[in-house]
């Protein structure tokens, strides 16, 4: 059976079990001071931060600059990647006081892909060990291993023991027969390839790599929407990542390049006005909703190429005729890749709108209208030492990814699947580049 039919035979999202399984201690992912890297389209984001003794983060520094180099989540130009990562992790390092080696970065480059597993393993009637799950998960990666792929997180859904279901943990059991369900996400080799040796130009190595949608998630998503059935949408500047919640697990991940930088451009181009001018539009008076009172209101748009006192003016309903069409291109596009992924209008009942493109008015309406579900901004939970300004959605996945480095997000807080991947080609490629560069 093919990926796709796996996908599809799924079942629909679930309820949550009648009583809330207490939540686990978290183990921290690392110890002093880390730092997390959101690298997007249109803003490179560095945050230095440790994880205090009552599990909470506190952010040591922020550095913040415009994206360049990268579209769709990709790095397309080096050394404009290089110089605007170097600038943003300079400032967090000057205000944290300290250098980095290693940062956490996210994941959106390389087309990553989910893929669901069932993997069945004979225990012989003796008790689950630490080693079975090991074993579960390298067979997993085996089996998920593909012609320039490489596999980022391994994310177990559940065990059973013989007949017995939906088991968390299934280590000390006794059973004969021991099967997984298992999520994989995994991302094209060469794109990765590219970001490493980005980052190696930096002084830099990934010391781990996190989904963008999934640390979006982590960060916006309550304990009860997790358990619900929930679905994230990430909208970036290049790319709106997709991340499906249901029981406390993340099923489904996908993204479509298609962002805010996407409004801009088309603001620009029927306007035909400087990008800068068109951003500053979108900003200031773009809606994805029209009002009564659009036509009456005009907005001054210099042209490309003319003097600054030669501007014309505009009625907002020409904006907004510009930018809703996109915003409802850009949901029915999701809609699509869920339908696609099995998942359909199930997935769509709770959706939660995150990142610098959701806080375009309007993004919220319209999304309630063409899902028929509720539908919210998310916006992360404060963490102390973060400044206001970069605690809103456009920051989603930079909170995410400091809450994952605090233990978010894995199923075994004493066992980490990740972290048992053997050297492979992505690997000996890492160290091959970076005695290079």
């Amino acid at each position: 059976m093919n990926e796709m039919s796996r996908l599809r035979s799924m079942p629909q999202l679930p309820g949550p079990p009648e009583e809330p399984p207490e939540k686990p201690r978290l183990k921290p992912r690392y110890s002093g001071a880390f730092g997390v890297l959101d690298i997007g389209t249109s803003k490179i984001v560095c945050v230095i931060a440790r994880v205090e003794s009552d599990g909470s983060v506190r952010v040591l520094g922020f550095g913040w600059q415009k994206g360049r180099g990268v579209r769709a989540g990709a790095i397309v130009d080096i050394e404009e990647a290089e110089r605007a990562i170097r600038a943003a992790v300079g400032q967090a390092e000057e205000e944290a006081g300290t250098s980095l080696r290693k940062v956490i970065v996210n994941l959106t480059a390389g087309q990553p892909e989910s893929k669901l597993q069932n993997i069945e393993l004979p225990i012989g009637n003796r008790a689950v060990t630490d080693a079975d799950l090991k074993r579960i998960f390298a067979m997993s990666r085996s089996r998920a291993a593909a012609d320039n792929r490489h596999i980022v997180h391994n994310l177990s859904l559940g065990f059973s023991v013989d007949e017995a279901e939906g088991i968390t943990d299934p280590r000390g059991l006794f059973c004969e027969n021991l099967s997984a369900r298992l999520h994989v996400i995994d991302a094209v080799t060469t794109s990765l390839r590219s970001l490493d040796a980005c980052l190696a130009r930096c002084d830099l190595e990934i010391a781990d790599l996190v989904s963008a949608p999934m640390a979006s998630g982590i960060a916006t998503l309550a304990a009860e929407e997790r358990l619900l059935g929930s679905t994230v949408l990430d909208m970036g500047g290049g790319t709106t990542g997709m991340a499906v919640f249901a029981e406390g697990h993340l099923l489904h991940t996908s993204q479509i390049p298609v962002g805010g930088a996407h409004v801009t451009n088309d603001i620009a181009r029927v306007l035909s006005t400087p990008t800068p001018h068109a951003e500053r539009l979108k900003t200031l008076y773009g809606s994805a909703q029209p009002s009564p009172d659009d036509e009456r209101q005009l907005l001054p748009v210099p042209p490309i190429g003319e003097e600054e006192h030669h501007i014309t003016k505009v009625p907002r309903a020409m904006l907004v005729n510009i930018i809703q069409p996109r915003i409802e291109e850009t949901f029915e596009l999701v809609k699509e890749r869920l339908d696609a992924s099995g998942f359909g209008r199930a997935a769509l009942q709770r959706v939660i709108l995150t990142g610098g493109a959701s806080q375009l008015p309007g993004a919220r309406e319209t999304a309630t209208r063409m899902f028929g579900g509720n539908v919210r901004i998310g916006r992360p939970a404060p963490i102390r030492g973060l400044a206001d300004s970069a605690s809103g959605p456009a920051f989603a996945t930079a909170v995410g990814l400091l809450a994952w480095a605090a233990g978010e997000g894995r199923a075994f807080h004493d066992l980490d699947p990740d972290s048992e991947k053997p050297r492979g080609l992505l690997r000996r490629t890492f160290d091959f580049l970076r005695q290079r560069l």
